[in-house]
């Protein structure tokens, strides 16, 4: 029995030892040190704004289309082409309308031969009453005579009359026809850009339907739809700040150069033109975005530098109270410069890792290179 104990007491001391020796070996991890520039993030006002979408238009667009009947012969541009005012664009058939215009000459023709005749006629039977007239002062011709002569001369003059109308008539046939014939040259109503081929050669073409989609050159414009709730917003001759994606252009200055005064009662949405400035890479159809001021509010705001995208999350490193980083979740909002809004993940006045690259930083003491409060 005593041997017994004895073994169970040597056995608790050698575990005892056991445990005391590997607990003092135990040591906490030392944390990794890096240096970065750290940010500060700020509660500012920024702009209230009322945000709309639109497309990008030539502030002067026209509609060439036929004013006669007759069948396409020649499209002289395509899409994409620049024109002179005056330039021919589509050529139409003319066979019918040039025999019209000589049908119309020869008309024309006939009838101031006629008025030729009955001038000359009229001038005859002018005369001729004149000579009786001085015969009758002379007792030298009867009443009756008188009479036939005084008829003959107003009938010569009524038939002058005629011929002079019907000489208009044929004349105005003449204009008509010539100006038919004009129709069939369709040319560029200014200096600009074909947008829109829509026929080709060999289709009839009918007075109104459209062939080409011309835009004037020169500046361009955002047409973009308010809804009525907010129409209040804006006014003539106020800025707008424009971003157009196509062409990669931000923070554009656009000027309000036309409100629709009535609303498109299916929407409820008023169309609003901005004027944009000349930038080579603008073309019509463009998508953009437009943000017109109205007042101020609250919001905090981080560089764009701070912002790590994980797929399509943002994200950002933020430091906690021993400046050890913590790869934060964020949910962004408005751009405004080179900052963007944070509408939730982050405080006022917590730092943050700026430009931190493709680094993984979470879990590390960062030692500031400097420390910026922006903005």
């Amino acid at each position: 029995m005593k041997i017994l104990l004895s073994g169970l007491i040597l056995a608790v001391s050698a575990a005892t030892m056991a445990g005391c020796h590997g607990g003092n070996s135990a040591r906490p991890a030392a944390v990794e040190s890096v240096q970065a520039r750290v940010v500060e993030s700020q509660q500012r006002q920024v702009p209230l704004n009322v945000d709309s979408t639109g497309t990008v238009h030539a502030r002067e667009s026209a509609t060439v289309s036929a004013q006669a009947t007759g069948r396409i012969q020649k499209v002289l541009v395509r899409a994409g082409d620049s024109v002179r005012a005056g330039q021919i664009l589509v050529v139409l058939d003319d066979t019918a309308l040039r025999a019209s215009l000589d049908q119309a000459q020869a008309a024309a023709r006939a009838a101031q031969n006629e008025q030729a005749a009955a001038a000359a006629e009229s001038r005859l039977a002018a005369s001729t009453l004149g000579r009786y007239r001085q015969l009758q002062m002379e007792k030298s011709v009867s009443p009756q005579e008188m009479d036939e002569v005084a008829r003959r001369s107003e009938a010569a003059s009524a038939r002058l009359e005629a011929a002079q109308a019907q000489t208009g008539a044929a004349r105005a046939q003449q204009s008509e026809a010539r100006a038919m014939l004009g129709y069939t040259r369709l040319l560029a109503p200014f200096d600009g850009v074909v947008t829109a081929r829509l026929a080709d050669p060999g289709t009839l073409a009918t007075p109104g339907e459209p062939l080409l989609q011309v835009d004037r050159a020169g500046a361009l414009e955002l047409d973009a739809t308010v809804d009525e709730s907010a129409i209040g917003a804006v006014h003539m001759g106020m800025k707008a700040e424009v971003a157009i994606n196509g062409a990669s252009l931000a923070n554009l200055s656009g000027t309000v150069a036309g409100i629709d005064p009535a609303a498109d009662p299916s929407s409820h949405s008023f169309l609003v033109k901005i004027a944009l400035p000349s930038a080579s890479q603008l073309r019509a159809g463009m998508y953009g975005t437009v943000a017109f001021a109205n007042g101020l509010r609250q919001a905090i705001l981080i560089p764009r530098s701070a912002v790590v995208m994980r797929g399509s999350l943002a994200c950002a490193y933020v430091l906690d109270g021993q400046q050890i980083a913590q790869l934060r979740y964020l949910t962004l909002g408005a751009a405004h410069g080179d900052f963007v809004e944070v509408l939730s993940g982050i405080s006022a006045g917590e730092k943050l890792v700026d430009e931190p690259s493709d680094r993984d930083l979470a879990g590390k003491r960062i030692a500031a290179t400097s420390i910026e409060v922006r903005p």
